[in-house]
């Protein structure tokens, strides 16, 4: 080895460790932002309850935390339908988000793909995208009443329509926009359609795909526990029943739950999305 691969070896060497460091430096000061934020935000909480700063109600900081404990660490009672575990809401409500998540997506991605590839089929779809797709979820709920007649089916359903539209535009967004010149490559070589397809334009579309997933997971996150508040189960109505109750400490507690799932759920994507992005972050 001649001293021109030395040098760069060592010089290779000397930039992984600083990148090592910086980027151990940046982390332990984000956690330091994230833990002094935090203290101050329960110090602010629980001196604003008890000097009355607030609403009248408004329960303590250790209040509150006293009552996720209680939750945490029973989950799963149940003393009838309006009186269940938060884990059975939990579990309720993350098993709708799974039908109607799973139906959506099983026809955003394969139409998002037809839309992407066909410009007739683009602008044929298109009306119906733009004319839906800003409809209020909530807006669908009376109807789905109406025509389903089951809580249940209501509810997958408005998961099912309030989540389609961002994984499709952003699949026909990503199979419009692959490099052409894999396209050309893919013909010279003699590929067929579904093969181009398959081995093409899905692996080159793929971030965007993930991209659209990850935001129809958060819209049905988001949606669910709106919708729940008039089906009878589920966090949306274990916070209405608490609503009812006057207990506002346990709708914390909901608040703090249904977010640090949708974090889970976000992080889940976010990985999956950094997995495929196939260097492009680099």
């Amino acid at each position: 080895m001649n001293s021109s691969n030395i040098a760069a070896n060592k010089l290779k060497s000397r930039i992984g460790r600083r990148q090592e460091s910086l980027f151990f430096t940046e982390n332990v000061r984000a956690f330091f932002l994230f833990a002094v934020s935090l203290i101050a935000f329960l110090l602010f909480w629980e001196l604003g309850a008890r000097l009355g700063l607030f609403s009248k109600g408004m329960p303590t900081a250790s209040k509150t935390i006293e009552e996720l404990w209680w939750w945490v660490t029973h989950p799963f009672f149940d003393n009838g339908p309006n009186d269940l575990g938060i884990g059975w809401n939990l579990l309720i409500s993350l098993r709708r988000v799974a039908i109607g998540y799973v139906m959506a997506s099983l026809v955003a991605v394969p139409l998002g793909i037809l839309i992407g590839m066909s410009p007739v089929a683009r602008k044929g779809f298109n009306a119906y995208i733009q004319l839906l797709k800003p409809v209020s979820p909530l807006a669908w709920l009376p109807l789905g009443l109406y025509v389903l007649r089951d809580s249940e089916q209501t509810g997958i359903f408005i998961i099912f329509i309030s989540s389609i539209w961002p994984t499709l535009i952003n699949t026909s967004f990503g199979v419009a926009n692959v490099n052409k010149d894999y396209l050309d490559v893919a013909k010279t070589l003699g590929a067929s359609r579904w093969r181009t397809i398959f081995k093409v334009i899905i692996p080159a579309a793929l971030p965007n795909i993930i991209s659209g997933l990850r935001i129809s997971m958060g819209i049905a996150w988001l949606v669910i526990v709106a919708a729940e508040m008039l089906l009878g189960t589920g966090l949306g109505y274990f916070i209405w029943n608490e609503w009812n109750n006057l207990y506002i400490p346990n709708i914390l507690v909901a608040i703090f739950i249904i977010g640090l799932v949708g974090l889970i759920l976000d992080s889940l994507f976010a990985a999956a999305e950094k997995f495929v992005a196939f260097g492009r972050n680099s």
